[in-house]
């Protein structure tokens, strides 16, 4: 017997509203994160570890563990080249994409940062500006929205001061020293500033700033002042191109490099190879390690690259920047299941992710547990503590690999953290915030 036309009409549509039920299953069972990237450009060189670093971590929770708690991460690039209105752009492109919009938002530009901040709130989508950004809003009672852990620019600062310090023999000896900051005439490279200046004022020493324009190639008329200053010690807040530039130009004018001292982003592996031996000795801060020594390159191998080493370490595995992002995205992804632990199991909101970022606590048994055991710090962020203060170490270039040549390195609390609150507060007054109790 034939079934009716009505029949074959309602398993049709059964059929269809299956598929459709099941594709919204699958979609609810979704996290998204956009994922702005600078794979071309002046600052492509820096832009693409970055840019591999995201991409083989969330691989590899999705392969390794099968997402995160059961829910499958989905990411999706947008090429900004480290422009703040492309950058701009790109959010606004993919922040309402998957099943609860952004989980998260990593700008990896100050630029593109400061003009996400007002819309964070708006669109309720969490910034996680890893040591980058807008240092005031380390104050988690002005800017809920915004995560800087586990350190900041102003806080780097102050660590390269103690670095510095210790090597001339304590505080007191930095009394009429000569330390020059050699910076990218941009918002980034201006943040140190206030916390070199006040280090100054405290302990002494003369500051010189110098910026270099964008993108930075042309730095002959910097480092002919740097060699009539003569200056004891050089920190550099620099970023792609022109890391490399002036690593060359202080090897050329013969200065010690062992008294060079990039900041975070100005010690990768691009910036000192072009340089060839004039590199060697040259430092940079950091706040975990280099190499591919740790069980996450291990798993990443074999996970996302089918077991060739050659593949991964092709795209940048155990560069300090890609591992840089691997630590980046595993706190993205951590703030996410602490999340989930307060929500369940499923796709998490952007507002349910600011609050598991606001409460994240990635101990040293949870690094262990997630193949990152000594690769960093244990970080545990709260309401009014949206950056931690986090310690630095100091890497040198021994011209194959960095080297760890420091103890963790302090930040100089006392002096930073009231000069947070002090900015955030102005920040509060100028755009009419009343800033939270944390109680």
């Amino acid at each position: 017997m034939k079934p009716s036309r009505l029949a074959v009409f309602g398993l049709g549509a059964l059929t269809v509203f299956a598929g459709l039920f099941a594709t919204q299953a699958v979609a609810q069972n979704e996290q998204f994160i956009p994922m702005l990237v600078y794979r071309t450009g002046p600052y492509a060189p820096s832009g693409i570890p970055v840019a591999n670093g995201f991409r083989d971590y969330y691989t590899l929770i999705n392969e390794r563990d099968g997402g995160i708690n059961g829910v499958k991460i989905t990411f999706e690039e947008c090429e900004t080249q480290y422009n703040t209105k492309l950058g701009v752009e790109c959010y606004e492109k993919l922040k309402n994409k998957g099943p609860t919009g952004a989980s998260l938002v990593n700008p990896y530009s100050t630029g593109i940062t400061y003009q996400l901040i007002p819309k964070a709130p708006v669109d309720q989508v969490p910034i996680l500006s890893m040591g980058y950004g807008r240092t005031a809003a380390a104050d988690g009672r002005v800017f809920p929205w915004v995560f800087n852990f586990p350190t900041t620019y102003w806080s780097q600062a102050s660590g390269f001061i103690n670095y510095v310090a210790k090597q001339e023999g304590g505080l007191d000896k930095l009394k009429g020293k000569k330390i020059v900051h050699v910076h990218h005439n941009s918002a980034y490279g201006k943040e140190a500033n206030p916390t070199l200046e006040v280090l100054a004022e405290k302990y002494g020493y003369n500051l010189t700033l110098l910026a270099v324009d964008h993108p930075g190639q042309e730095q002959k008329s910097t480092w002919l002042q740097i060699r009539r200053l003569r200056p004891d010690w050089i920190f550099m807040s620099g970023w792609g191109v022109m890391n490399q530039v002036a690593v060359k130009e202080a090897a050329a004018i013969n200065y010690p490099m062992d008294h060079f001292v990039g900041n975070w982003w100005s010690g990768s592996d691009a910036d000192v190879i072009p340089a060839g031996d004039g590199a060697v000795g040259y430092k940079s801060t950091s706040f975990h390690g280099a190499g591919a020594n740790w069980q996450v390159h291990r798993d990443i191998i074999n996970y996302v690259y089918g077991g060739d080493e050659a593949k991964a370490k092709a795209n940048n595995l155990g560069e300090v920047l890609y591992n840089r992002t691997l630590v980046n995205a595993m706190f993205g992804v951590e703030a996410i299941r602490t999340a989930m632990e307060k929500y369940g199991n499923k796709s998490m909101t952007g507002e349910q992710v600011r609050w598991g970022l606001e409460n994240l606590n990635v101990t040293k048994r949870r690094l262990k547990k997630l193949g990152m055991k000594d690769m960093l710090r244990p970080v545990k962020v709260s309401c009014v503590d949206h950056e931690t203060g986090g310690p630095v170490i100091i890497q040198q270039w021994d011209g194959k690999q960095w080297k760890m040549v420091s103890d963790w390195i302090p930040t100089i609390r006392d002096v930073v953290r009231p000069m947070i609150e002090k900015a955030a507060a102005d920040y509060a007054m100028e755009n009419k915030i009343e800033p939270r109790d944390c109680g």
